[in-house]
């Protein structure tokens, strides 16, 4: 089994030297140490030169409409283009949107949000609480068949879950418009995170009038949409890529310095790299292990950890034999994390035993680390693995499995997926391994569909609060989609979002125990990393905010200063 490992990180290693020799690689010949901070430049001087930015992304925008988005990809561009109550700035701290200010009643179940006067859309109808009021009703709407708006709104706005269950009609949601700039939202019970929620896409207003307009053809090109945002999408060329404008009609237009920003999709990392070192792009993609040992002592090299993590969903629907709790242990300790962290990635990632991610949030009165009090589940442990193996292969009455993992088509994505295939058909005798690499839409088609036996899957928070990870696997859950069902996880689940509500101790502490289920009784999921990232980004690009939670970034205060 070692030299079987030892054979596939070296076949990469090989593969990789070879590739960077032909390719040339890129300037490194500066003795700078890398930077390292983990955090995009950040300045004080004035915009100079052409304010264009110019960067990748590695997929396709799925959707442009806001209640039927999903994914990263989509909700970094919604978070540019469109506007909610509020939005996140530098540190992620909630700022001023369509919202000048609201206020909360003493029992933290409504809120009345005054709205700005001097917001319009990109036609120059203003923006009005009757457009959030619209927004959220579609979200919630089942003839529409949103899966965030459900799945952000049940138990937290009133009625949600009936509303979008059918049981009660739209006018029934939580969300009233008083007037035309004011807004009143009533909850099931207080949300702790609830301003941090009102920055993400699914709670943006739409446009009734437009939408209705446009009918089927809602939101599929730029031209079928009307933003509110810092930047309107002035062209997308579906799998090629999109340009973002400055919107001149925005309410705070003076501060956006940004004239436009240019995003190829690009799926290969080289390919990326090379359009860097090129000056066509001022951002790298995150890179891979090679090019993090190339540019290692380049000063312009930054790194950081992510919130985000990665696993294998684990299809009980399927595959009967990913119903058995034996099987999921043994694919759970099969695999070596830490040589996929360190060697395959070798970008800043960390072995994730995990669901819930270091660094992200803190007991509420000891301050300590969600992952202080259990710490690790399901370690990597090849004898234990095989031993859960023989076990659920006798309970399924077979010495042999066929399982077919579904994952990525990018050049990352598909070098991990390899070693993991080695990993598992090494590590636990019979089982074979199909990969089916597929684009990221068709991904999420087949995650919606539950068309999959096991599935790499990642997720980042959608607001600073650990229930953005603890409700994903809760029954019938809108992301759950691989027939997971615990009653114990549930009621912690509910008790986290009612009982608990107020107790902001009992709650932190019911979501740990709710892990410890998840992971070490039922293996409901197999946690592979905690992703850092590292990109080459030229100093001149300044004051793109990452973001720990929702949408990646946001480009409304950057600006380019002193590009040569």
């Amino acid at each position: 089994m070692k030299k079987s490992k030892f054979l596939l990180l070296l076949a990469l290693s090989l593969v990789l030297s070879v590739f960077l020799a032909a390719c040339g690689g890129g300037n490194s010949s500066q003795n700078n140490s890398g930077k390292g901070e983990g955090q995009p430049p950040a300045g004080e001087g004035e915009a100079t030169g052409p304010q264009v930015l110019n960067v990748l992304d590695s997929a396709e925008i799925p959707t442009m409409d806001t209640v039927k988005g999903t994914d990263a990809v989509a909700f970094n561009v919604m978070n540019n283009v469109f506007e909610g109550l509020y939005r996140l700035s530098e540190n992620d701290e909630v700022v001023e949107g369509i919202a000048k200010e609201h206020k909360a009643s003493e029992d933290g179940l409504v809120y009345t949000f005054t709205l700005r006067e001097d917001a319009v859309w990109s036609n120059g109808d203003p923006v009005t609480a009757k457009d959030f009021v619209y927004g959220w009703q579609r979200a919630v709407d089942p003839t529409v068949g949103s899966e965030y708006g459900p799945y952000m709104m049940n138990g937290k706005i009133k009625n949600a879950e009936k509303v979008s269950a059918g049981e009660l009609p739209l006018e029934e949601l939580g969300v009233k418009a008083l007037d035309d700039y004011t807004l009143e939202v009533t909850l099931e019970q207080p949300v702790a995170y609830f301003e941090s929620l009102m920055t993400f896409p699914t709670f943006f207003p739409q446009h009734q009038g437009f939408v209705e307009e446009q009918g089927e053809n809602y939101a599929l090109e730029a031209e079928n949409l009307v933003y509110n945002g810092p930047f309107v999408l002035s062209k997308w060329e579906h799998e090629v890529g999109w340009t973002m404008t400055k919107n001149d009609k925005y309410w705070d237009k003076d501060t956006v310095k940004l004239d436009e920003i240019n995003v190829k999709v690009v799926k290969e990392v080289s390919t990326g790299v090379n359009l860097y070192t090129a000056k066509q792009i001022d951002i790298s993609p995150g890179l891979t292990s090679e090019f993090v040992e190339l540019y290692k002592e380049d000063p312009n090299l930054i790194q950081y950890l992510e919130p985000t993590i990665f696993w294998f969903k684990m299809n009980q629907t399927k595959n009967e034999a990913l119903a058995n709790v034996n099987i999921r242990k043994a694919l759970s300790m099969a695999f070596n994390k830490e040589d996929l962290a360190k060697v395959v990635l070798n970008n800043g990632s960390v072995p994730a035993n995990f669901s819930v991610p270091v660094e992200f949030v803190q007991h509420p009165e000891s301050g300590d680390d969600f992952r202080d009090k259990f710490g690790d589940f399901n370690k990597f442990d090849a004898e234990k693995a095989k031993e859960f193996w023989e076990k659920g292969l006798e309970e399924l009455g077979t010495d042999a499995l066929t399982i077919e993992i579904l994952g990525g088509d990018t050049e990352t994505a598909k070098n991990m997926q390899q070693y993991l295939q080695n990993q598992f058909e090494t590590n636990l005798p019979g089982l074979t391994i199909e990969l089916k690499e597929v684009p990221f839409a068709q991904r999420l088609d087949l995650d919606s569909a539950m068309d999959y036996d096991m599935q790499l899957a990642g997720w980042g928070p959608d607001y600073l609060d650990a229930i953005s990870f603890a409700n994903l696997w809760i029954t019938d859950g809108g992301n759950n989609k691989m027939g997971y069902s615990n009653p114990e996880y549930d009621k912690l689940l509910n008790d986290v979002m009612t009982t608990y509500a107020n107790d902001p101790v009992k709650r932190f502490e019911a979501m740990q125990e709710a892990e410890r289920i998840l992971l070490e009784e039922d293996a409901a999921i197999a946690p592979i990393y905690q992703r850092g990232t590292t990109r080459l980004w030229q100093p001149y690009v300044q004051n793109v905010y990452k973001h720990n939670f929702g949408p990646d970034f946001s480009y409304k205060w950057a600006y380019i200063s002193g590009k040569e």
